[in-house]
């Protein structure tokens, strides 16, 4: 079992994270309720999502670690799975991250005026750092459409 395998496993046992599938294609993704929260590519690269806020409040620390990734301007954290130890730093960073996520939820909460959530809202976070055809239209931790799926008939005059 490669360093990846162990981690998801390590991580799938977690009560607050449940699978689903990344919107970047990555083969394994873990979330928090509809957010996606960490997913890995490949057998060595492992992406968490921590929001700006708290890669800003970590940035000195995260910066001092040889197995961290920052991409400018992006809300995730690429770890690379080199040792055992680097197991111990992802499960560190996810926990961070679900903190980050549980506050950003509860500040969004808390400052916006009642109102009917919009299901599209609700799944929205930034899309992984790596390109990918399917980042545009990607819904975090939900099942993909089914890619032969008919279009539905609109309803309206027919041509005469």
């Amino acid at each position: 079992m490669n360093l990846a395998e162990q981690a998801n496993a390590r991580l799938a046992d977690w009560s607050a994270l449940s699978r689903g599938s990344a919107g970047c294609g990555a083969r394994h993704c873990l979330c928090a309720g509809t957010r996606e929260i960490v997913h890995f590519h490949g057998d060595n690269k492992v992406d968490v999502h921590l929001t700006h806020d708290m890669i800003n409040k970590l940035r000195p620390a995260l910066r001092n670690s040889s197995a961290l990734e920052l991409p400018a301007a992006s809300a995730w954290v690429t770890v690379r799975l080199e040792a055992g130890s680097d197991i111990d730093l992802l499960a560190t960073l996810v926990s961070a991250a679900l903190l980050a996520t549980a506050t950003a939820t509860a500040t969004a909460t808390a400052t916006a005026p009642p109102r009917q959530p919009d299901p599209a809202e609700s799944v929205r976070t930034t899309p992984c750092p790596r390109n990918s055809s399917q980042t545009s239209r990607w819904h975090p931790c939900r099942r993909p459409r089914r890619p032969f799926a008919r279009p539905r008939k609109k309803e309206g005059r027919s041509p005469d």
